[in-house]
């Protein structure tokens, strides 16, 4: 005949159950967790390492314009460094081309031409 179980019994039978169900639930939560922080991780990882490569090519093309434009300077021309397998660097740098100085008169004449041509 089989044992008939007390009402202590039975509940402590329950709740074991109850912790080892709660307990998988923990480990879930915590996995969970685990896989938003190391994904938040290698986002910023992969940002910075990111930032540094590119650092790197800028550095590294920089470097190409500058000796490109040193070879230029000391005489080859785009034609004979074409010739040679080197062509335009791919990041040549842009010279900005200042703008002559007008001076005061300059602008006022020019502001007075303009504003005649307007009463016309």
């Amino acid at each position: 005949m089989a044992k008939i179980l007390s009402v202590e019994e039975a509940e402590a039978r329950a709740n074991q159950l109850q912790q080892e169900r709660l307990s998988t639930i923990r480990g879930l939560a915590e996995a969970r967790q685990n896989v938003v922080d190391v994904r938040a991780d290698a986002d910023r990882r992969r940002a910075d390492l990111e930032r540094e490569l590119a650092t790197l090519v800028s550095d590294a093309e920089r470097a190409d314009v500058r000796r490109y434009n040193a070879a230029l300077s000391a005489g080859w021309t785009d034609v004979e460094l074409r010739k040679i397998g080197f062509d335009e660097p791919d990041k040549k740098q842009r010279t900005r081309k200042r703008a002559a100085r007008s001076t005061v008169a300059e602008r006022n004449a020019a502001a007075d031409a303009a504003a005649a041509d307007n009463n016309t």
